[in-house]
């Protein structure tokens, strides 16, 4: 296992390899150690492969040795180390294709759990918006959910220390190595988060708290979600980088309203306002659009599976094909129709309980 996991970590390491490259690269060559084995002659042939990662991988001494060190701060700290090919990997990251190849967790909180929750937002949390998180938070208890986020100050810390004090699993994702906490002043926090929750970074030992890590620490947080929930925000940082990230991998993204003249308010009601989240008041918003309230009865079930429809309704039908979720742009593509049309069809199928629109000109199948 050391032997392999060694490698693994070696393939984060090699110049010129990202994490999509690094994927399909360990694909092609069938696992992290074989990548090393190819000749010289053979990594040329790779079209796009730069002379400095070929260089890397013919002499991977430096590269193996500093894999080695990582592997004695995983051992001594308790470390779990999850390689994009282990099941413990967040399931729903794999769905996003610069998913990191490696991450780092300590804690003992389910990544699959049943249904994850991204909570985000100001670092500046009015009383308004501790109101909101606090409420939402206690009101998860019920719904088997990890709570995730940023372990940052304002939305972040209110998020995970409400989760705690409700027993509700949480997790927060850094923007550097395990080597400590950041901010220092949740050092207690993430300690009693451990218990019921963790830390998860992809970051090696030894990284620092730069601000360039902080974006890419976002895409983890929304890919491993179902939901994002921007408590509030500012008309621009982390929270509303989160929210775009989340849209682009399909997860649906909530924001909580507020008055146009508070500047924390602002983001969230843009937000809304241009159709990439929904907007959120209480629990129900949130289980109604995840399909939490109740699951369909046996008879509910039936009607929708013997719904006739019409040729038109069966031509929106067909274009979702092996998909739960297509854009308007791609049903009126594919169905031919004229817009008015197709919109006025869709809100009969919508009316159904057939689909579902989305932030962002979207339909999901029901």
């Amino acid at each position: 296992m050391t032997h392999q996991l060694i490698y693994q970590i070696a393939v984060t390491l090699i110049p010129g390899i990202g994490d999509i490259s690094g994927k399909r690269f360990v694909t092609y060559c069938g696992d992290a150690e074989a990548i090393f084995k190819e000749h010289r002659k053979s990594l040329e042939k790779i079209n796009g492969m730069r002379e400095v990662t070929i260089d890397a991988l013919c002499h991977p001494k430096d590269i193996l040795k500093r894999a080695e060190q990582e592997v004695e701060f995983i051992e001594k700290n308790n470390i779990k180390p999850l390689f994009y090919q282990k099941p413990e990997y967040p399931r729903r990251l794999l769905q996003c294709d610069d998913s990191p190849m490696m991450l780092y967790y300590k804690g003992n909180a389910n990544l699959n759990e049943q249904r994850v929750v991204a909570i985000v937002g100001t670092r500046n949390i009015t009383d308004y918006g501790k109101e909101c998180c606090t409420q939402l938070v206690n009101d998860l208890v019920d719904e088997q959910v990890l709570v995730v986020s940023g372990l940052a100050y304002g939305v972040d810390t209110v998020a995970h220390r409400s989760s705690v004090k409700a027993g509700i699993p949480t997790v927060g994702v850094l923007g550097n190595g395990l080597q400590q906490v950041y901010p220092a002043a949740n050092k207690k926090l993430a300690v009693e988060m451990q218990a019921n929750g963790g830390l998860l970074t992809e970051c090696m030992s030894g990284t620092q708290p730069d601000r360039e890590n902080f974006p890419r620490r976002n895409r983890i947080i929304a890919g491993m979600a179902d939901a994002v929930i921007v408590i509030e925000s500012a008309l621009k940082g982390g929270s509303l980088i989160t929210a775009d990230l989340a849209n682009s991998y399909s997860r649906d993204v909530f924001a909580f309203p507020g008055r146009v003249q508070d500047l924390y308010s602002q983001g969230c009601n843009y937000l809304i306002r241009t159709n990439r989240a929904h907007l959120i008041e209480n629990i129900a918003n949130l289980r109604y659009i995840m399909r939490w309230e109740r699951e369909k009865t046996r008879e509910e079930r039936q009607t929708t599976i013997f719904r006739e429809f019409s040729k038109e309704e069966k031509r929106i039908m067909d274009c979702f094909g092996d998909k739960s979720m297509v854009s308007l742009d791609d049903l009126i593509i594919g169905t031919g129709l004229p817009t008015t049309k197709l919109a006025s069809l869709l809100l009969n199928l919508e009316f159904d309980g057939i689909v579902m629109a989305l932030p962002g000109k979207r339909y999901q199948r029901c």
